[in-house]
């Protein structure tokens, strides 16, 4: 497996009683959810980068704040317009 390593410093990211592993995790998820939210990853690959399935992704991501479905007002429209 290929990897990235990150240097930053603990101390800028510390948290009181914050573990190293949940400071990791949490580093994780949000460059995971920054690239998701710009569009550079897809949810799957965003998934993967911090160690979670797609809708378990997915779910978070709505919980932060994130929209998971990027559509214009004429795309809302279309999808809900009734099929003739």
């Amino acid at each position: 497996m290929n990897a990235l390593l990150l240097d930053l410093p603990v101390d800028a990211l510390a948290s009181p009683g914050m573990s190293l592993e949940s400071m990791a995790s949490e580093a994780k998820f949000m460059l995971a959810l920054k690239l998701f939210e710009v569009g550079r990853l897809s949810s799957a690959k965003a998934g993967l980068l911090c160690g979670m399935g797609r809708v378990e992704f997915l779910l978070a991501s709505s919980r932060a704040g994130v929209p998971v479905v990027a559509m214009d007002s004429d795309e809302i429209n279309a999808e809900f317009a009734p099929n003739d």
